[in-house]
């Protein structure tokens, strides 16, 4: 294998990769460079000539002429008769410039440079892919599923760069085949025995704010405040327009709910609540726990919780189907909501079975 040959490998290599012509060059310098300082003890004495235009290397050892009998380290002095039978005008002082082929390396030599080579390469590229994906925590991406096992899914995003969908990261009903498409956010980025392994997520309430995104354009605007959910089964966005023309509510639902039917239908009829935020804390609360309609609340804002008096037919309602909506109330408000039955004690020493069948209620 010459120079231009092994040159060209690598630059077939790079088009698969994210390393440009000009970056795998000066890798290509370097790992010569290093071999050739183990085998002259420097390389202060040589140039390495490199034209990614015609894909050529050229390696050329300079050497002073001394006089004969006088050379010290062949490998940076030569003596004079052969320096005349280079060039005949040589004189002792100048130098003599003397170009190394590859195969002067040796095989061995060789298929190390390139072992070197695709090890540095792929180094580089996983950096690349490292950084990459770190900048796009959070954002939504598109892949294929590549292959589907019990504790996770392996997904190929447009590059053929390898992600990774965990169970734990996917919504409970969630089911996908090889070849499906597939969209999740940038949860996290690790490097595990120095690879990076990027882990999706659809789950996480940032898919859910990503998706609002794409369909709804006012929430570039600042239009959601905040979002919780429990995957699969229920969700509440808040929502707040800093436009008086904006109505927040309904630019997130759209027309005859043409915008919101598209995000449910990708979390798997997941149903969403969207509610209007607002700094009074009490009406909060009281939007948080739609559609029940409260009666009265009562604040405890050091203990960070809060009473809830309802009628008796509102508080399954309250509560909603499995506990979702009295526990996504709570975390959207960030009050400890404690129900209470108007004429009975805290709902909490009451037997909750008897709601587990009810209806959830409103859903947007």
């Amino acid at each position: 294998m010459n120079a231009l040959e092994l040159i060209e490998s690598f630059s077939d290599f790079k088009e698969l990769k994210n390393v440009d012509r000009e970056t795998m060059m000066s890798i290509l310098e370097d790992v010569f460079r290093s071999m050739l300082k183990k085998r002259y003890g420097t390389d202060d004495h040589i140039d390495i000539i490199i034209n990614p235009d015609k894909g050529d290397l050229e390696i050329w050892v300079n050497r002073e002429i001394v006089y004969d009998g006088e050379v010290e380290d062949p490998n940076l002095e030569i003596a004079l008769s052969n320096a005349v039978k280079i060039e005949p005008d040589f004189e002792v002082g100048e130098e003599v410039a003397e170009e190394l082929k590859l195969d002067d390396f040796g095989r061995r030599n060789v298929l190390s440079l390139r072992q070197n080579l695709i090890s540095r390469i792929m180094e580089l590229e996983k950096d690349h892919i490292y950084k990459l994906y770190k900048e796009r925590i959070g954002d939504i991406i598109t892949g294929e599923v590549y292959q589907v096992w019990k504790r996770e899914i392996l997904v190929l995003d447009d590059e053929d760069n390898e992600l990774i969908l965990p169970k734990t990261e996917q919504i409970p009903s969630d089911y996908f085949k090889k070849g499906e498409s597939i969209r999740a956010v940038v949860a996290k980025v690790d490097l595990r025995n120095n690879n990076p392994v990027i882990i999706l997520s659809r789950t996480a309430p940032e898919f859910l704010e990503r998706l609002f995104e794409l369909e709804v354009p006012e929430v570039f605007d600042g239009l959601i405040k905040k979002i919780v959910r429990v995957p699969g089964e229920r969700a509440k966005v808040a929502v707040e327009s800093y436009d008086d023309r904006i109505d927040p509510v309904g630019a997130c639902v759209g027309m005859k709910g043409a915008r919101i039917h598209g995000i449910v239908r990708e979390l798997k009829n997941e149903n969403i609540d969207v509610i209007n935020y607002t700094n009074n804390e009490k009406l909060f609360i009281q939007r948080a726990l739609s559609p029940a309609k409260v009666t009265s609340i009562e604040l405890h804002e050091d203990e960070g919780r809060a009473d809830v008096s309802l009628k008796p037919d509102q508080v399954s309602l309250a509560i909603g189907k499995g506990g979702f909506n009295i526990r996504l109330a709570g975390k959207l408000t960030g009050y400890e909501l404690d129900v209470y039955r108007e004429g009975a004690e805290d709902i909490d020493d009451v037997d909750l079975s008897e709601f587990s069948d009810e209806i959830e209620g409103w859903v947007i």
